[in-house]
């Protein structure tokens, strides 16, 4: 097993049980989600099978209704899939989008518990005209990296001294590293589903997209800030280089989520901080499910 699938299985691992332990402490209670802004039926071809793919910024752990296909993989029935799918209403709908995964997911078997998740590309065939895909976090290894950039003062800077050593970004390296498993991957949908249209669905902003206030709601040092929004900008940018060199459409949901980060109020954040409310820790909530919706349901109308 290679370095990139130990990271991603410890990150599901984090993943899954953070999110046990919140559900026990908060009741997974949900805030009040915005009302959609799309238009009421997006263009898109309904007569065949939408198909959800991804990891946890998809799947939706924490948020209520959570799914048991398998429960282990944290899939809400309030992600973005489900919501862009209420819109389009497709002849077929199959979200396998599991917390946890990474591109090795897509052609082999998930170890979740209770599971496994099967491989994700078996829910392609021909009658699939739609995709989306949201992928790449656990490929560099996000549980790790925010377990590492968790700052006891505020004028710390934990996250670069352990990524960035003499110079050398070892997180840059690894959305280096990570392009050609994205370009692989939507070479495995283009084979497995030829006509269907493929989205390629981005990160939201984690941090605040200016300044540094976000300790101690978010325990992130002040100099880690502008480290940590770079790396996201620099992941998305890898993923929509490798979504327009493969014909696919590369959908922005950082740009619409900022000032919606993890540092924002209850009432505005689309990403739950440390101590979430209905959600994962450092992920998306309702409200941001919706958002990324609205973003994927823009780019196919």
């Amino acid at each position: 097993m290679g370095t990139r699938t130990l990271c991603a299985r410890r990150a599901g691992r984090a993943v899954l049980a953070a999110a046990l332990a919140f559900a026990a402490l908060t009741g997974a209670a949900t805030p009040a989600s915005a009302a959609p802004t799309v238009p009421s039926r997006a263009a898109a071809p309904a007569d065949g099978a939408y198909v959800a793919l991804g990891d946890s910024f998809t799947a939706g752990p924490l948020i209520p209704n959570q799914l048991s296909d398998p429960l282990g993989c944290l899939r809400s029935d309030r992600d973005y899939p489900h919501l862009v799918a209420r819109t389009l209403a497709p002849a077929a709908f199959r979200d396998v989008s599991c917390s946890g995964a990474d591109t090795g997911d897509m052609t082999s078997s998930q170890g979740v518990t209770p599971g496994p998740n099967p491989p994700q590309f078996d829910a392609l065939d021909a009658s699939t005209t739609l995709v989306t895909l949201g992928i790449g976090g656990n490929d560099i290894g996000f549980g790790g990296i925010v377990e590492s950039c968790l700052a006891l003062f505020p004028w710390d800077t934990p996250c670069q001294r352990r990524f960035v050593v003499n110079g050398v970004d070892e997180l840059a390296r690894r959305i280096q590293e990570t392009a050609p498993d994205i370009a692989a991957t939507l070479a495995g949908i283009r084979e497995r589903a030829p006509q269907a249209r493929v989205l390629v669905v981005g990160y939201p902003s984690l941090v605040p997209d200016q300044g540094v206030n976000c300790w101690p709601v978010l325990p992130l040092g002040w100099g880690d800030i502008d480290y940590l929004r770079r790396t996201t900008k620099s992941l998305n940018a890898m993923l929509a280089a490798q979504a327009a060199a493969a014909g696919a459409t590369y959908v922005d949901t950082y740009t619409p989520s900022i000032g919606r980060d993890a540092c924002a109020s209850a009432t505005r954040r689309w990403v739950e901080p440390l101590i979430p409310i209905g959600a994962a820790p450092v992920h998306p909530n309702a409200r941001g499910m919706q958002g990324m919706a609205d973003a994927v349901l823009r780019a196919l109308a």
